[in-house]
């Protein structure tokens, strides 16, 4: 476990993006002045998708519009957005952002339903993304859906997974997160999928993006923490979940992340006591139901 451990806060982007409360700019950029007081490094902000596919992250430009005016970013923070073809990386590069993601599915049925298109349609717009990425030197993240569990096929292969993160890497990905989209994962899955894949990838091109439907994120988190994996991704609050997943419950909350790497003795500059004020206003002014277990307290 040398190294330090890097957290990705998808809170604004896939924490919000399935709630049913409605969060203004003002309440986005709040919450972003707050991760980053916390001491969170990597945050993504939102996604660049058609307000008519995801009407919750059409407020993602404005919110860009908001932070190029208002908030000055330190330069170890990185913003990023999720794009999901070129016309989304156009509009998140000319709001000024240098880090992106993109997504493809190791399902065809949930790819199909959750970006309307295949899975090698989806690599292909991957390619497109990255090569126009080299060319503007922007840094491309790529999420893996359904990498352990599909609601519409099962149990996913591992060689069906590192298939994809193979032809991801070659576009030119450079972190692949494996993404428990349905949170059905269990450690022993985590544990041969990560095996599998260092011996093709290295690690430290690899993250875990996990969700907390049956309680095993942190679980999981710990199994890939021990076998070398130091990237993953958390939701502030536990914030989260997919619409076209099944059953998907919110993300492994940030603060419980943290919990359990200083437990770990992982040294990380967030502070826990930031995080949870967080949480309360969450709870408290917005009325949003939350799952992190520091929330309660």
């Amino acid at each position: 476990m040398a190294g330090k451990i890097k957290i990705l806060e998808v809170g604004l982007r896939d924490g919000i993006q399935n709630e049913n409360v409605h969060f203004t700019v003002s309440d986005r950029f709040y919450i972003l002045k707050k991760l980053i007081s916390a001491g969170l490094q990597h945050i993504e902000v939102g996604s660049f998708v058609s307000p008519k596919v995801m009407p919750s992250m059409g407020l993602t430009p404005s919110l860009m519009k908001k932070i190029n005016r208002s908030l000055t970013i330190s330069k170890n923070v990185e913003l990023s957005a999720l794009v999901p073809n070129e016309r989304g990386f156009d509009m998140a590069f000319d709001h000024g952002l240098k880090s992106m993601a993109v997504m493809t599915s190791a399902t065809e049925s949930f790819s199909k339903k959750n970006i309307n298109c295949s899975i090698e349609e989806s690599l292909e717009r991957i390619k497109l993304i990255c090569k126009k990425a080299r060319r503007f030197r922007v840094r491309i993240r790529g999420y893996l859906s359904m990498a352990f569990v599909c609601p519409y096929e099962g149990v996913v292969s591992v060689r069906k997974v590192l298939n994809i993160a193979e032809k991801m890497k070659s576009a030119g990905v450079k972190e692949i997160a494996l993404s428990d989209t349905v949170g059905g994962a269990t450690p022993l899955q985590v544990s041969s999928m990560i095996e599998k894949i260092s011996k093709k990838i290295p690690l430290s091109h690899i993250s875990l993006h996990c969700h907390n439907t049956r309680g095993m994120a942190l679980p999981n988190i710990l199994t890939a923490l021990n076998a070398g994996v130091q990237s993953f991704d958390s939701s502030i609050g536990g914030l989260g979940g997919c619409p076209y997943a099944p059953g998907s419950a919110g993300n492994v909350a940030t603060e419980d992340l943290v919990v359990l790497l200083q437990g770990m003795k992982q040294k990380n500059s967030i502070d826990l006591k930031k995080l949870t004020q967080i949480s309360h206003w969450l709870k408290t002014k917005k009325k949003v139901c939350l799952s992190s277990y520091m929330s309660r307290y």
